[in-house]
């Protein structure tokens, strides 16, 4: 019988040496017949981590090493939280834990699932919310902060599934249980699997988030996608405007856009590896638009990509922010006088958002705030729009605009 917990170490053994979960997953040769249940559970352990610690820190003495602690983590969610047969889990646990090479922790493996109890919730509140959240302590004072009472439902709010993005044929699709969103044929399916359709760019995956922004960009003659992989914006816009330049700071990310824009036919896209925060004398005032959708935390996209909480510091905030300003503050330098400069993120933190946004126009007073519209469920901030995961169908996005007046 396939040991269920074998695939899901494989790759979470990878993550937790610091590889993210999508490249994990992808580089790791897994049992085809049981690759979803694999999925499922990595996915699932991730976004119960920090849990999952506090379970084993409250039932040892010290702490197991990283490989046993992996096991324990990985039984310990398909005990709670996909309610298998205990002996199961347990001798599956311990034959992994022989077959690893450490027969010497495999009784303490064995010992720990059928002993273990549930701990209380800490006191103090943050320390709780973390602990019920499964979120990194730092992260969740940052949002109660903002926040206030919404922390827990930002932190918490699922996935509610994949969003196809159609080029054409969406009606052949919607027999399947779907979400309708704010946009022409942009649709959330619980589940959606690829056929050939995808490859003949009748439709795309690109998240409601992502779709948002491009909604609210204007259209024109020529836009700068300033960090555009892996090219789903630079496509969406291409409909939009004249011509687009999709700049990527990677070699093979830039390779990302050119095969998906040959895949949906955006012909009017010009893919190029460059640095958006290094001046380039030859886009100085050439562009009616410019689009910097910066690197950011990631905050936004925890329910897609749990992997962020494991990996993201809170020291990374401010050096976030100062790459995101110093993106902006060189592609100023590129968009034509009454051009739009547009600025967009993937987190829900103030400090890469708003922040931002006024450190660059106390910079640039030849901008002015233009914030945008978009019909997807949003809060409003000072200077911009914040969609929230649990109010923007999952999305946890921000998006400003600054028009150019000379």
């Amino acid at each position: 019988m396939n040991n269920p917990l074998c695939d899901p170490y494989l790759i979470l053994s990878k993550v937790y040496a610091g590889k993210f979960l999508k490249q994990a997953i992808a580089e790791t040769c897994v049992e085809p017949l049981y690759k979803a249940r694999t999925v499922k559970i990595c996915y699932g352990v991730l976004e119960k981590d920090c849990y999952l610690e506090h379970i084993i820190g409250a039932n040892v003495k010290k702490q197991p090493k990283s490989a046993v602690k992996t096991v324990l983590k990985t039984a310990l969610y398909m005990l709670e939280f996909m309610q298998k047969h205990d002996y199961m889990v347990v001798d599956f646990a311990v034959e992994l834990t022989k077959k690893l090479g450490k027969d010497g922790a495999a009784g303490f493996v064995n010992a720990f699932l059928r002993s273990y109890k549930i701990p209380p919730l800490p006191e103090k509140s943050d320390e709780r919310l973390s602990v019920e959240c499964s979120a990194p302590l730092w992260l969740v004072k940052k949002l109660k902060r903002s926040y206030k009472k919404e922390a827990a439902d930002i932190l918490t709010a699922p996935s509610l599934g994949v969003c196809v993005r159609f080029a054409r044929g969406a009606e052949n699709y919607l027999d399947k249980p779907h979400i309708a969103t704010p946009f022409k044929n942009v649709f959330i399916f619980k589940n959606f699997v690829r056929d050939e359709n995808f490859f003949a760019g009748d439709y795309t995956f690109q998240s409601v988030g992502s779709v948002a922004i491009c909604n609210s960009v204007k259209g024109g003659g020529s836009l700068l996608d300033a960090c555009a992989a892996p090219g789903g914006k630079s496509v969406l816009l291409s409909e939009k405007f004249k011509s687009v330049l999709s700049c990527e700071l990677h070699p093979h990310r830039a390779e990302l856009i050119e095969a998906y824009k040959k895949r949906m036919g955006a012909d009017n896209i010009t893919a190029v590896q460059a640095d958006s925060s290094v001046f380039n004398p030859t886009y100085e005032n050439a562009f009616d638009a410019v689009l910097c959708d910066a690197p950011c935390s990631g905050t936004g996209v925890i329910n897609e990509n749990p992997d962020i909480k494991l990996f993201r510091r809170e020291e990374d905030i401010l050096n976030l922010a100062d790459i995101q300003l110093k993106i902006l503050n060189n592609c100023a330098k590129y968009v034509k006088c009454g051009g739009v400069l547009y600025y967009s993120t993937c987190s829900v933190l103030p400090e890469e958002n708003d922040s931002v946004a006024y450190r660059f126009l106390q910079l640039h007073p030849e901008y002015a705030l233009n914030k945008p519209f978009s019909p997807l469920a949003h809060t409003e901030t000072k200077l911009g729009l914040q969609f929230l995961p649990h109010i923007s169908l999952g999305a946890g996005f921000y998006l400003t605009a600054f028009v150019k007046n000379s």
